[in-house]
């Protein structure tokens, strides 16, 4: 027995999948559906979507514009933690999905609405993702999850439906991979990509030139920080959206970012996926670098253990949780001083840090050479060896060598 729906706000695309569901929640449930689209700068076709909703059924649509605060309070708060799940993967999709429910609550509370609903599978991390933030958000609110309810078991399932109601779609030949794309990425999976032996061929990939094709000559940067944030690239300041598309275009063109790796979803199984986050690649190791001259060692070594931690809560989908918030804040305390620039060198897939300054750096040039100096004494080390080696000597005389 359904639950009685008035009004849903439905995450909309578009596409096939969310076409039919807008249809299909009218019939079941007899509601309302607030078609809603964000705009994480995912190069889809926006135009005619209003009209598009409004002909499948919709009672209103809502085409927000999220770039820059997707860049300014997800993509950099997560950028400052170094965050990477299972040593490669940096997170484009994930860190998209909290910012498109929390929005969906908002327009939910604006409209009335008691219900929202998403187009994710059963299988996948991303119905985890949205429904743990609608509930953090609105712990009353109800949600309606087709993949888990309907009939359909297919693609072609739901090309009938759509032309059986007359549904305005495109039906176009499929491709054989999913995807997903924002400002900070695209995701491939599923398809072809299934078979963890196989490359994946050159023409699926969009962000990016093939390293061997990028262009002979190396590509210079320089990127400034300010508490852990990139502001500016080659001196000139931009907004973080625009800063985030220019970096992508300048790793794109020379091979950045692609990633093919095997990953263990939330849910439980294995899957593979292959990324391209050419901007992104680029940002990780620019932070990183500046990281090296302005932050103390200990401090660096723990904040480094929580990037395992802090990398699941994202992927997970507890980025509005109590762990989180205190993860979040302890990361902003270690970027106090992370400040200055970094020179970097792009140059056939390759992302290399070639120079690093900063007016807060703890790199001292007295103590770290190796010419005469008069600020370290050498023999000073003989004591803090010993010190050190004290457990090992004991251990060693136990065993008796």
């Amino acid at each position: 027995m359904k639950s009685k729906i008035n009004k849903v706000v439905l995450a909309y695309s578009g596409g096939l999948d969310t076409s039919v569901i807008l249809k299909w929640l009218i019939e079941t449930y007899g509601c309302d559906v607030v078609a809603y689209t964000a705009n994480l700068g995912q190069a889809e076709e926006l135009e005619n979507l209003e009209e598009k909703a409004i002909k499948t059924g919709a009672c209103k649509v809502y085409i927000e514009d999220l770039q820059d605060e997707f860049v300014s309070d997800y993509i950099f708060p997560m950028l400052k933690a170094n965050a990477v799940y299972e040593g490669g993967y940096l997170l484009g999709t994930s860190i998209a999905r909290p910012l498109i429910a929390k929005k969906q609550i908002e327009i939910a509370r604006k409209e009335g609405a008691d219900a929202v609903c998403h187009g994710a599978t059963g299988k996948g991390n991303d119905q985890v993702r949205f429904e743990l933030t609608y509930l953090s958000l609105d712990p009353q609110i109800k949600i309606v999850a087709p993949w888990r309810e309907w009939e359909f078991d297919s693609r072609k399932s739901l090309v009938a439906y759509a032309k059986k109601h007359k549904i305005p779609v495109t039906i176009t030949k499929e491709k054989p991979y999913s995807s997903d794309r924002n400002l900070f990425h695209i995701s491939f999976e599923g398809g072809i990509l299934e078979d963890p032996w196989k490359e994946p061929s050159e023409d699926m990939y969009i962000l990016s030139v093939s390293p061997e094709d990028a262009t002979d000559k190396a590509t210079y940067l320089e990127i400034d920080f300010e508490a852990g944030i990139p502001i500016a690239v080659d001196g000139e300041k931009e907004n973080p959206a625009n800063l985030l598309k220019h970096l992508n275009n300048l790793g794109g063109k020379n091979g950045i970012g692609r990633v093919d790796i095997v990953e263990n979803r939330y849910v439980g199984m294995k899957s593979r996926g292959v990324y391209e986050t050419p901007g992104g690649t680029i940002l990780h190791n620019a932070h990183r670098a500046i990281e090296s001259i302005t932050m103390d060692r200990e401090v660096m070594h723990f904040r480094d253990s929580l990037i395992p931690k802090y990398s699941e809560l994202i992927y997970y989908g507890y980025w509005f949780s109590p762990e989180m918030d205190i993860l979040r804040k302890t990361i902003d305390e270690t970027q106090k001083d992370v400040s200055g620039t970094v020179r970097l060198k792009l140059y056939k897939g390759n992302c290399l840090v070639v120079g690093r300054k900063s007016p807060k750096s703890l790199y001292h040039h007295d103590f770290a050479t190796f010419e005469k100096d008069t600020v370290y004494n050498q023999k000073d080390a003989e004591g803090f060896i010993k010190t050190n080696a004290l457990r090992l000597r004991i251990h060693a005389m136990k065993k008796g060598r």
